[in-house]
C-alpha cells in the first residue's frame, strides 16, 4: 500500500445548508507533520470544514482525503485514526482527571498495560501529575484544556484536529498550550488548528484564511505579510485619532486605515509616500501627529487587507 504524500488534501470542498454556503469550493494540502492554521472570524466555515475532515459532517461535494481515507466513502476509519478537540470541552464534570483519561483511553480501544503507560504519559505531557485525582469541575479553565487535548492524544494519532482550542482562555495558558503542540509537532504528529487570534497564527507553519466559507489566502505568515502589503505599514498615533481616520479613508491614496489599540494602520497604494501624505494631510486639517512610525505588518493587518479587498470586489 503506498502512503499518502499528504495528511490532509481538500479539492473543490463545498458544505450548504439549505440555501446557505458555509463552505464555498475550498482547495489545500496539509503536509505531514506540519502545523497548519485554519484563520477566520467567527462564522467563517472553519469548525464547518473541521467536522467534515474528521468525519462527522458529509460534505454537499467536492473531495478530501485525511491520512489517505476518503472524507466520503471512509469517515469511520479517518475517525479511529485522528484526534479531535472540539471548541466546547468534551469532558465528563463529574469525573477526576484520571476517570476522564481512562474513559477516553478506553473509547479509543486502549486497555491493559498500555493504557496505564499512555495515561502516564499523558499526564507528563500535560503536566498534569499533580491533578491527576482533583475532580475535572474543579479545574481552571487552562488545566481543563490541556486535560482535553491529552484526552484527544491517548491513542497516539499521528493528525490532530483542534477547533479552537484556546477558545476564552488566559494568555499564558494560550501560550503554554501552544509550546505543547509544537512539541508534538517535533514528534512528527501534524496538527490543523482553527482560530481568531491573529497572535496564534503566528505559530502556524502555514496559514490558510477563510472569510465567508472561501480561502482568500494561503502561505507562510511571512509571505503572506509580504505579499499581500509589500510597501509597509505606517503606524500613527494622534488626537483626535477617529477624526483622523474619518480623513484617511477619504483620501484616494489610501490603500487601508483601521485603528490598532490607540494608534492608525495606514496602508498607502503602490508608489505614495504615506509619511508625507499624512503629515501634509494633518497640518491642512489642525492634527498633531504624536508618533509617525514605519512597521512590518501583522497578520492582522494582512486580515484586514484582505477582507477590506473582498468587501470592495
Amino acid at each position: 500500500m503506498t502512503m499518502p504524500t499528504f495528511a490532509v488534501e481538500v479539492e473543490d470542498l463545498v458544505k450548504t445548508f439549505g440555501d446557505f454556503i458555509a463552505v464555498d469550493h475550498i482547495h489545500f494540502q496539509v503536509k505531514k507533520g506540519e502545523i497548519f492554521g485554519f484563520l477566520g472570524p467567527n462564522g467563517a466555515g472553519k469548525s464547518t470544514t473541521i467536522r467534515m475532515l474528521c468525519g462527522l459532517l458529509m460534505p454537499t461535494s467536492g473531495k478530501g482525503k485525511v491520512a489517505g481515507f476518503d472524507i466520503m466513502k471512509e469517515p469511520e476509519k479517518i475517525k479511529q485514526g485522528i484526534g479531535y478537540m472540539s471548541q466546547k470541552f468534551s469532558l465528563y464534570e463529574d469525573l477526576t482527571v484520571m476517570e476522564n483519561l481512562h474513559f477516553f483511553g478506553g473509547i479509543y480501544g486502549l486497555s491493559g498495560t498500555l493504557q496505564k503507560e499512555r495515561e502516564e504519559q499523558v499526564l507528563e505531557v500535560a503536566e498534569l501529575k499533580e491533578f491527576r485525582d482533583r475532580m475535572t469541575q474543579t479545574l481552571a479553565v487552562g488545566w481543563k484544556q490541556r486535560l482535553a487535548l491529552g484526552c484527544s492524544i491517548l491513542h497516539e494519532p499521528t493528525i490532530l484536529f483542534l477547533d479552537e482550542p484556546t477558545s476564552g482562555v488566559d494568555p499564558i495558558s494560550r501560550r503554554n498550550f501552544w509550546d505543547l503542540i509544537q512539541q508534538m509537532g517535533e514528534k512528527g504528529v501534524t496538527t490543523f488548528v482553527t482560530t481568531h487570534y491573529m497572535d496564534e497564527a503566528e505559530y502556524c507553519d502555514r496559514l490558510a484564511l477563510i472569510y465567508q466559507g472561501r480561502i482568500i489566502a494561503l502561505g507562510t505568515p511571512s509571505e503572506l505579510k509580504l505579499k499581500t502589503i509589500a510597501q509597509g505599514v505606517l503606524e500613527v498615533e494622534c488626537d483626535p485619532l477617529l477624526s483622523a481616520l474619518d480623513l484617511l479613508k477619504k483620501e484616494p491614496w489610501v490603500s487601508e486605515s483601521a485603528v490598532f489599540g490607540d494608534s492608525l494602520h495606514v496602508i498607502g497604494k503602490e508608489g505614495v509616500d504615506p509619511e508625507q501624505e499624512v503629515t501634509l494631510l494633518f497640518q491642512k486639517h489642525g492634527i498633531r501627529p504624536k508618533r509617525l512610525e514605519r512597521i512590518r505588518p501583522s497578520l492582522e493587518d494582512v486580515f484586514v487587507s484582505l477582507i477590506a479587498k473582498e468587501g470592495r470586489g
